[in-house]
């Protein structure tokens, strides 16, 4: 009596997206269904060469793209927004994010795919997202490969890659990362952000702004300062002498001392956002509190995993020379 809306329905959505699902064991079908799900966004997105129909839907229905509320023309574009007039004489401006960071340290980023002039339906994908390409879903590459042994290597799922593959920037990705400084009103005096910081050279300074921050911007390497930070620290007792000369110089640069944020070893980036909580938003104790953000680019390298759609995973054991790699006859590597 009752029919299924969609052959589709019986599987997962990400189960859907395997191509010639019917031809896959169901232990790899599984595996093929979690691998996509923990896919990380590449920088370039690429469509699938083979695809089961689905890819844009799920874009769509994921929310990860944004999409037009109602008919109308677009009457500007840019990285920031895109604004369309309605047919009812309202206008809507969608905004589009850059370089936020998600929950797992990867970019959310919105790319615009239309023109000035374009008339959208409503429903119709505006921009998209950091894993679509023109509103499909895009999670990895379109890359030949050859099932082949090779100098023992791809043994037990590893897998070899061409030193292409890391210089094209084809499974490159963007991440973001979080720093976070926090200014106390400690026991001794409050912690306080700011530029002066003691025994410091004035080279160290240079990319800080007027109150002790990172300019936005900024390409930063481990070493580097990302929030200038004192704290007041316990005074000894004095010797006659250190008293005298006190009274000399006036106060003493050593009453604090340098607590500020660095860039921590083996991390190098782009401040693309900085955002500072104060004025009754931080909790009780904490005067003010300063957020860096910082763009990455990770290429891929030996140790990271890769899979199909099928359940066939693998770690990269070896990145070799384009002349080293296996090549077709008509000499493509």
């Amino acid at each position: 009596d009752y029919i299924d809306i969609s052959a589709k329905q019986v599987v997962s959505v990400a189960a859907s997206l395997i191509p010639f699902l019917e031809n896959d064991d169901a232990n790899r079908a599984l595996m093929g269904s979690n691998m996509q799900r923990q896919a990380v966004p590449l920088m370039i997105p690429q469509a699938p060469l083979v695809g089961t129909g689905v890819e844009h839907v799920v874009a769509r229905d994921s929310g990860a793209v944004i999409v037009a509320n109602s008919d109308g023309i677009v009457r500007w574009v840019d990285s920031r927004r895109v604004i369309v007039s309605r047919e009812d004489g309202l206008v809507d401006v969608y905004k589009l994010n850059k370089f936020r960071r998600s929950n797992y340290n990867t970019n959310i980023n919105h790319s615009p795919i239309v023109n000035n002039g374009d008339i959208l339906k409503k429903g119709d994908v505006i921009a998209d997202s950091s894993a679509t390409n023109n509103g499909e879903l895009s999670l990895g590459k379109n890359v030949l490969v050859a099932f082949m042994s090779w100098c023992g290597y791809n043994f037990e799922d590893s897998i070899i890659i061409s030193e292409k593959l890391v210089m094209d920037d084809v499974f490159t990705s963007i991440h973001v990362d979080e720093f976070e400084c926090v200014a106390r009103d400690t026991r001794l005096g409050p912690e306080e952000i700011t530029r002066g910081l003691p025994s410091v050279s004035e080279s160290k300074l240079v990319n800080l702004d007027e109150s002790g921050v990172i300019n936005i911007g900024v390409h930063v390497k481990p070493g580097d300062i990302l929030v200038g930070k004192i704290t007041p620290k316990n005074e000894l007792p004095m010797t006659p002498e250190e008293k005298l000369l006190r009274i000399i110089f006036g106060e003493r640069a050593s009453d604090v001392r340098d607590s500020s944020l660095y860039v921590p070893s083996g991390v190098y980036g782009t401040v693309v956002d900085v955002k500072i909580l104060m004025d009754g938003e931080p909790p009780q104790g904490v005067l003010k509190i300063v957020k860096v953000f910082l763009a990455s680019k990770q290429k891929l390298q030996a140790g990271d995993k890769m899979a199909g759609r099928h359940g066939n995973k693998g770690v990269v054991s070896k990145v070799d020379p384009v002349e080293d790699m296996p090549f077709l006859e008509d000499g493509t590597p």
